[in-house]
């Protein structure tokens, strides 16, 4: 009997070895809770940016986000971000998925599968560096030649 072995042949991969660094994101702009929304929906737009990470004003711990959607349709203007602020579950760590600047694309491209964005932070977790999103995926891929 003869034993015929066969061998999976994958294709390069079209970010041939880029990381989330590569990407070349703005810095994070991160907020309090206590942001009054109006500031926070001032800042969206001055920078173009479709969410803001909103942290710890002591600890800078990461708490969660808010999208410019949720700024514009928030039922009290003049409140603050944590009413319409998106917190992110501690419950669920477990599933967290870390994004960091050494994270390989590939892997940013599988994350977004589920999600819509993804903070990137350093290997501790304790600073927000940026956001990325697809689009910035689909830009870089647009920048770099075949």
């Amino acid at each position: 009997m003869s034993t015929t072995t066969t061998t999976t042949i994958h294709p390069p991969s079209r970010f041939r070895g880029a990381t989330v660094e590569d990407l070349d994101l703005p810095p994070a702009l991160s907020i309090h809770p206590t942001t009054p929304i109006v500031t926070a929906q001032e800042m969206t737009y001055d920078r173009d940016y479709s969410q803001l990470t909103i942290i710890h004003p002591t600890t800078r711990a990461l708490l969660g986000y808010v999208t410019t959607s949720a700024l514009k349709s928030a039922p009290n203007p003049q409140g603050t971000v944590s009413e319409v602020m998106n917190r992110f579950d501690r419950r669920r760590v477990k599933g967290y998925k870390l994004i960091t600047p050494e994270t390989p694309l590939e892997e940013l491209q599988d994350f977004f599968r589920g999600e819509e964005f993804a903070v990137v932070t350093d290997q501790g977790r304790r600073f927000v560096l940026g956001v990325a999103t697809r689009g910035d995926l689909e830009e870089f891929l647009k920048r770099r030649p075949e």
